[in-house]
């Protein structure tokens, strides 16, 4: 097990971390289902390797009522029967916009269109501040090395 560098820098920044919230109580309160943004921040969660976040996404998809099976097949999501269209959805969205830079057409426009046959505008924007929001965690304890189950 890696060594913390140093605390959450949102939590050095008490402003940043109140911001940080407030975006999170914003999305949550934007009528997307909470399975959906669990299941989102989850995996962009894995895809960045981010320990505290797996941790704590994993306890808030067990309390927006995601299966068993679901947590723990999203990572494979692709090869399993759990997850509905509009679940593979989000979750193809949420694997794009966390990969920019893996390909030179980062959200093409099958996972668009796709999303938003499921999503309207309003929930697009609250999936899209939900990927950008985890990702933002992600980019603050991964390079400190946040311990998950130490808070």
């Amino acid at each position: 097990m890696s060594t913390e560098r140093m605390p959450n820098p949102a939590a050095l920044i008490p402003q940043a971390m109140e911001a940080l919230m407030a975006v999170n109580r914003a999305v949550a309160g934007a009528g997307l289902d909470g399975k959906l943004l669990a299941l989102s921040h989850l995996r962009a969660s894995q895809i960045n390797g981010c320990a505290p976040c797996v941790a704590g996404g994993v306890h808030q998809a067990q309390r927006h009522g995601v299966t068993a099976d679901q947590v723990h097949a999203v990572a494979a999501w692709r090869e399993t029967p759990w997850f509905s269209d509009e679940e593979r959805a989000a979750l193809a969205l949420t694997e794009a916009v966390t990969r920019l830079a893996d390909q030179a057409d980062p959200v093409p426009d099958q996972v668009w269109d796709l999303a938003a046959t499921h999503f309207d505008q309003k929930e697009l924007a609250a999936l899209l501040l939900n990927i950008a929001i985890a990702n933002a965690f992600n980019r603050l304890n991964v390079p400190t090395r946040q311990q998950a189950g130490t808070r």
